[in-house]
């Protein structure tokens, strides 16, 4: 490539990437994490216990499901 090439290569990716407007954020992040923090935590359903604790016993009493299992993952 000659210097020419380099300069208009130089300019199409300039003009690709757009000029950042606002390098800093626009607001304090620290208020929004402390209000998450807050919030109760996510309660798992009885029923995905059960299903869980199926799973665990189906694997328990037959080991040769760990690999089909581990197949369809």
């Amino acid at each position: 490539m000659n210097a020419q090439e380099f300069k208009e290569l130089g300019e199409k990716l300039h003009d690709a990437v757009p000029p950042l407007d606002q390098p800093e954020l626009n607001r304090d992040l620290w208020p929004a994490m402390l209000k998450k923090m807050s919030d109760p935590r996510v309660r798992v359903p009885w029923f995905d216990w059960l299903l869980a604790a199926l799973a665990a016993t189906v694997l328990i009493f037959f080991p040769g499901a760990i690999p089909a299992l581990l197949y369809h993952l």
